[in-house]
This record gives C-alpha cells, structure tokens and sequence, in this order.
C-alpha cells in the first residue's frame, strides 16, 4: 500500500475536535471518521471492554456495513489480543491469518489487512482502535505509532467526557439535595 503521510494538522484538527466533545460515544466516533479519512482505508471502529461479558462492545464505526458490525460478538479474550495484551495487531492477509475470528465476514466485506490498537487510559485496557485496509497493507512502525497515539488520546478524552458527566450529575444532585432557595442571592449587612 502507498506510504501514507499525515501532517500535524490532522492530529491538530482532531484533538480540537475531541476536545469539544462532551459525550464519549461522540469522541469514539470523531476518532473513527478521523483515521478512515486520514489513513484512506476501508473503515475504523472503535470498542470498549465490557468486564462483565469479556466482549468487545462495538462503540463506533465508519465505513464498515451494518452487516459486518453486526456478525457476531468480539470476544476480549479472542485470539485477537490487542485489547488484553496491550499490544498493537498487524494482520497483513485476513484470510490466511488464525487469529481472525470471521475471516469470511471479513473477505465479503473487503477488508484484506486489519491493525488493532489498545485503547489505554489510566493504565488500564479500556478497549481497541481497529483499522481495516481493502489492499493488503504492511503497517509501518510510523503506522502504528500513529494509530497508537490517536487511539490514547481517544481513551483520554473518553474518559475526560465520563467524569464531566459524572461531575455533572453530582452537582445536579446535590443543587436538588439542598433546595433551589438557597441560591438566591442574601445580603448581609453588619
């Protein structure tokens, strides 16, 4: 595949836009649009780990049919480790590879090489950052890196737009707790 060079006003433009957000599913989603437009692949999906089902849930996708997403569940434990091991996941050939839970899913949607981040945030494995290339594609280190960064900065913003929310909601909470009529402005005089 061509070497594909992206400039710092992409990574500029995309943590602006980030930045902005205020609801995690929003960041999930700009990220995706963000590496499918850049990168010009296939499609990019973003997920979280869900403790409970030690699935990947979907969180955001661009570019990919609502036939592929919904092929079946994404399981952490999969063979696919870039969500447990903490490391990046560069499948050259999708079709030829054991780790590819849905090989053909993955052939009739035209996905010919695949590369899988971590999403980590505070030091823990929060989810992955996929991106799926129709031409086979030989990731380069500069590649990865890069997807490495921009699937970081999404874990961050992600969890920046949970704890606002949860701030947000406290507050609420606690505005209610002690009465609207305390708010209203008292004078005191000597």
């Amino acid at each position: 595949m061509e070497n594909h060079t992206i400039y710092y006003d992409t990574i500029t433009r995309l943590t602006t836009a980030i930045s902005q957000c205020k609801d995690p599913e929003e960041v999930a989603l700009i990220t995706a649009e963000s590496v499918k437009t850049a990168f010009r692949v296939k499609g990019c999906s973003i997920f979280l780990v869900d403790r409970e089902t030690r699935e990947l849930g979907l969180v955001a996708s661009y570019g990919l049919s609502d036939e592929y997403l919904k092929k079946g569940p994404i399981h952490f434990m999969q063979t696919i480790k870039e969500a447990k091991d903490a490391v990046p996941i560069a499948i050259y050939d999708v079709m030829d590879d054991p780790r590819i839970e849905y090989p053909e899913e993955a052939k009739k949607e035209g996905i010919s090489s695949l590369l899988g981040v971590p999403i980590i945030s505070h030091d823990k494995i929060i989810g992955a950052l996929r991106v799926y290339a129709e031409k086979p594609w030989e990731f380069s280190l500069t590649d990865i890196t890069l997807i490495q960064a921009v699937a970081s900065i999404c874990g961050m913003a992600m969890d920046m737009c949970r704890l606002y929310k949860g701030y947000k909601t406290s507050i609420e909470i606690l505005k209610n707790m002690r009465g609207k009529d305390t708010y209203g402005s008292t004078t005191r005089t000597p």
